[in-house]
This record gives C-alpha cells, sequence and structure tokens, in this order.
C-alpha cells in the first residue's frame, strides 16, 4: 500500500472549489466528500488486465484530501495520475472511447485522449501542486496483485492558486474534468502508431483507465469504456 499524506498552508478556507464563472461548485459541509469519480478500464487489451478504481475528494477546512485505489493495474510498477482538462474555455472532458482511436490501431493513446478529455493538469503523486508531472518515481507503486492506494491532503486555497497560475483564467472546476491512470511495463511491445508526449515512451503515458469527476459522495454509473 502506497499512502501519501501531505498538510501544507493550513489557514481556515471557508469556501468550496470556485466554479465556472466563479460560481460555487458542490459546497461541501467540512469533511464531506465533494467530489467522486469511478475509473473504468481503457486499452485493457494491451495491459492483459482491466484496471478499475475509485477516486475522493473530500473538504475539511481549507484542507482538500484526495483518495484513489487502484486494482487490475500492471503489478509491481509506479502509475502516473493525473486530472486532465481544456486549458481554454468552458468545455468538460469527457473519457475517451472507441470512436477517438482515429488511427485504427485498436489502441487509445494520449494524444488521441486531448481533443476529448484535454490536456495534463494536476498530478496526483508526492506533490499536486507542483509541476513534475511525468516523474514516475513520485507516483504511487502497485503491489504485486496490481492494487495501490493513494491519499494526499493539500491546502485547497493553495492549490487553486498554483493551478491558477498554470492556467490563467481556468478555475480547478472538478466536476469540468477527468481522471487518468497511466503507465505500463516497457516489456510490452506497442505498435509503432502509438503516440507519446514528446520523447516519453508511450508505455509511460498510455491511459490505463479513465473516470468522470462529478460533484457528491457517488458516481453516476458509465459506459465503459473501450478496452
Amino acid at each position: 500500500m502506497h499512502v501519501l499524506t501531505f498538510s501544507l498552508a493550513a489557514a481556515v478556507f471557508a469556501g468550496a472549489l470556485v466554479g465556472l464563472a466563479g460560481a460555487p461548485l458542490a459546497r461541501a459541509q467540512s469533511g464531506d466528500v465533494a467530489y467522486h469519480a469511478t475509473l473504468s478500464p481503457l486499452n485493457a487489451s494491451v495491459t492483459g488486465s482491466e484496471a478499475s478504481g475509485e477516486a475522493t475528494f473530500t473538504i475539511n477546512g481549507d484542507d482538500l484530501t484526495i483518495h484513489i485505489e487502484m486494482k487490475g493495474v500492471p503489478p509491481d510498477m509506479a502509475h502516473l495520475q493525473h486530472f486532465h482538462g481544456f486549458a481554454e474555455g468552458d468545455k468538460a472532458s469527457a473519457c475517451p472511447t472507441a470512436a477517438d482511436d482515429k488511427n485504427g490501431d485498436g489502441i487509445i493513446d494520449l494524444v488521441e485522449t486531448e481533443p476529448v478529455a484535454g490536456t495534463t493538469m494536476v498530478p496526483f503523486n508526492d506533490n499536486p501542486l507542483g509541476t513534475d508531472l511525468l516523474a514516475l518515481d513520485t507516483f504511487p507503486k502497485a503491489d504485486a496483485n496490481g492494487t495501490y492506494t493513494y491519499e494526499t491532503t493539500v491546502s485547497l486555497k493553495a492549490l487553486e492558486k498554483a493551478f491558477a497560475e498554470r492556467f490563467p483564467g481556468q478555475q480547478l472546476d472538478l466536476d469540468r474534468r477527468v481522471i487518468f491512470v497511466h503507465s505500463i511495463p516497457d516489456s510490452i511491445e506497442l505498435p509503432s502508431t502509438v503516440q507519446s508526449l514528446g520523447d516519453f515512451p508511450a508505455s509511460l503515458t498510455l491511459p490505463i483507465a479513465c473516470g468522470k469527476i462529478e460533484a457528491g459522495s457517488a458516481a453516476t454509473p458509465q459506459a465503459t469504456p473501450a478496452s
């Protein structure tokens, strides 16, 4: 089990997350689960297993606690995990489906997710306020059974500030975002058609699970993305 816990900038913050056009989102009582996502498998035919899990975002004063539990991921390795969204406008993100495999290679790579999910925004690693989005050793590592638990607590005000600096004009707007879990062993051969970011290997960035973040303590059932 990989559990990371941090407490940053412990100032009291009575508000909830700020939503689209400055309107409040899903205002929660202290300690309530304010947002929830159910993650469903992607590219299971590549990994040989169906990665799935749950994520919750709980607000307690200025503390935002992010909790993610995954199973069915490639074992004995770390996995990138982030929320993705659009850096401009108010378009809501969605998890990709088979229709987004534009080159028809049977694999939905990271680049193919961008038209429906947007760009990588916030890492769920040992520093969600940071800008290091692809340093694998900062992300949770699955055990031999292909499971992991991640938990971290950050200052909501500090996260909002860091996010606004990185994406000017945007709010966190969690209910317009999706969570991706990535990464497969580099021993798995992928077709040359599978794309990645820059010089990073496709095995590192390949999405293996996705979930839409929704307001409230229970997610609405989703269609299972294509394997």
